[in-house]
């Protein structure tokens, strides 16, 4: 009776024409290692096969086509079983699977060793108060931030204008282009009645009061 091949959930396949191939990833980083290639000592003879069908034909080439479907590296074969095997006995020691969520996880960055879980079930101690930490800063700036006023010096009640109507130039705040001196502002308030008129208007439609330029 055969051997039994492992396997695990976390590996791909990139066998190809010339050997065989696995790629391990960790499930919870996407970190991984690939195995070490393992070239085929019959994949130069199948290639010789192969030209010599193409150069005769007939029962020849009927021949090499069935060779080429014994050594496809994307079926199943003694051959593949056993890279297989060899890459997961490689690659095993640089996993470990959880028993709370039966992950596969990398030994150098998700598996908390102390307690033999990976970290997302049980996070390293150090590494929790760490984060909660930034967490808690993070919070804690935020509402003293609240409190402080960054808005006095503002205009809130004018059109905010990005850039200049005239010119197109990036504005930086105040009410006149610092590229082509045109204003800024697109309503001007009347100091007598209090109105909002044009940019630029000279009196006040409401009251005819003066408006400064």
């Amino acid at each position: 009776m055969s051997d039994l091949v492992p396997f695990t959930d976390n590996f791909s396949d990139l066998s190809n024409a010339d050997g065989y191939q696995f790629e391990f990833r960790c499930e919870r980083c996407g970190n991984g290692y690939r195995s070490a290639f393992r070239s085929d000592p019959r994949a130069a003879g199948q290639r010789l096969a192969r030209g010599i069908g193409n150069l005769f034909g007939g029962q020849v080439s009927q021949f090499t086509s069935m060779a080429d479907r014994l050594l496809d590296r994307g079926t199943n074969s003694p051959a593949k079983d056993q890279a297989l095997r060899a890459a997961t006995a490689e690659i095993a020691p640089k996993f470990h699977q959880c028993r709370a969520c039966s992950d596969w996880v990398c030994d150098d960055v998700c598996w908390n060793d102390g307690v033999g879980q990976c970290v997302r079930c049980s996070p390293i101690a150090v590494e929790e108060l760490a984060q909660l930490q930034a967490e808690a800063r993070r919070r804690q700036v935020q509402e003293r931030l609240e409190t402080v006023d960054l808005v006095g010096g503002v205009d809130l009640k004018s059109q905010a204008r990005p850039r200049c109507g005239a010119c197109g130039a990036q504005s930086h705040g105040g009410k006149f282009c610092g590229e082509c001196g045109s204003p800024l502002v697109v309503v001007a308030t009347c100091t007598g009645c209090g109105s909002e008129n044009p940019s630029g208007a000279r009196f006040c439609s409401s009251c005819g009061t003066g408006l400064a330029s």
